[in-house]
């Protein structure tokens, strides 16, 4: 007999800022595993933040039960310094039951201790299925902006007992089209008039050669008035979809003419033989999306520190 897939959602926590149930212990041995898929390195750049959650299995129930408990060190998304996070849920490869957490206004460390219930799972079933809880900025005005998200094939789940998880979260894949995402970092010293960007590395990006890759570079346009000045590069990494740069370009822009200037970000795939194709771009300025002109104006703010922000890549319009 065919089970009866059902969910159930209920809310333990009314409150916004604190939780009304016992956290998982910061103690607990669970709690302090990092991601295997996630280096330190890799935590440490992204600043992405952390999510923590628990799993339970009822096998006479056949009823997988799921707990958002908390996130921690969110990424900053909204011009006021703060975000707005809630938590999407999907048991892949179904895409269509989509879950969702309360929103935590102007929360970097916002407490959820929301339980969902996923009824008439049988375990066999559960083996094939990959959660998904994306991490997600709420925007009224505009689409929401992805912060992070973790994947855990419940498979790896040991079900025997409730497991209490603490995830680095990674970069959204497939949000906001499925050009890939890149990590930038603006820095500008109006002293001696030097503009840093600085090319951290990408994320997830589209597929443009036969063998399923590509040999990406970054190249860089600084723009006065929508009119290009120089243009920069970086190194070709070859044969990847998730390259790792490193490197800081500088531009020399004086005070008077910074207000006006913009840098147009292209991720390119390097072709030996053929013509070079570009793979999306971003522009950061005070003209630009919501997101790119935020981290413009974070820049000014702190003018002596390098502002990292991640970005999703755009179509060349």
């Amino acid at each position: 007999m065919k089970a009866l897939r059902r969910w159930r959602h209920k809310s333990e926590d009314k409150d916004t800022d604190a939780p009304t149930a016992t956290p998982y212990p910061a103690s607990s041995s669970a709690l302090d595993t990092p991601d295997p898929a996630s280096g330190a390195a890799q935590a440490d750049s992204s600043k992405l933040g952390r999510l923590q959650f628990s799993l339970g299995y009822d096998p006479a129930d056949m009823t997988l039960t799921l707990k958002v408990i908390r996130a921690t060190d969110l990424a900053i998304k909204d011009i006021t310094g703060s975000s707005d996070p809630y938590v999407k849920i999907l048991l892949l490869p179904d895409k269509k039951t989509k879950l969702t957490t309360s929103i935590k206004r102007r929360n970097l460390n916002p407490w959820w201790n929301e339980t969902f219930a996923f009824e008439g799972y049988p375990f066999d079933k559960l083996q094939n299925r990959t959660l998904l809880l994306q991490v997600l900025d709420y925007d009224r005005l505009s689409r929401d902006d992805p912060i992070g998200e973790v994947r855990l094939p419940l498979c790896e789940v040991d079900f025997s007992k409730t497991q209490a998880f603490c995830r680095t979260l990674q970069p959204c894949k497939g949000h906001v089209g499925s050009l890939g995402e890149v990590l930038l970092s603006l820095k500008y010293q109006p002293k001696d008039g030097i503009l840093s960007v600085g090319v951290i590395k990408a994320w997830d990006l589209k597929a443009m050669d036969i063998n399923g890759l590509s040999d990406p570079y970054v190249k860089i346009w600084l723009m006065h008035n929508g009119r290009r000045v120089e243009k920069k590069k970086t190194v070709v990494r070859e044969k990847t979809l998730n390259p790792v740069y490193e490197q800081t370009i500088r531009f020399s822009v004086p005070l008077d003419r910074i207000r006006q200037t913009s840098v147009a970000v292209s991720v390119v795939d390097f072709d030996r033989l053929g013509r070079n194709e570009r793979i999306g771009q971003v522009v950061l300025g005070n003209r630009s999306g919501q997101a790119e002109v935020r981290h413009w104006t974070e820049m000014f703010a702190q003018s002596r520190n390098d502002v990292t922000r991640w970005h999703a890549l755009k179509d060349f319009g």
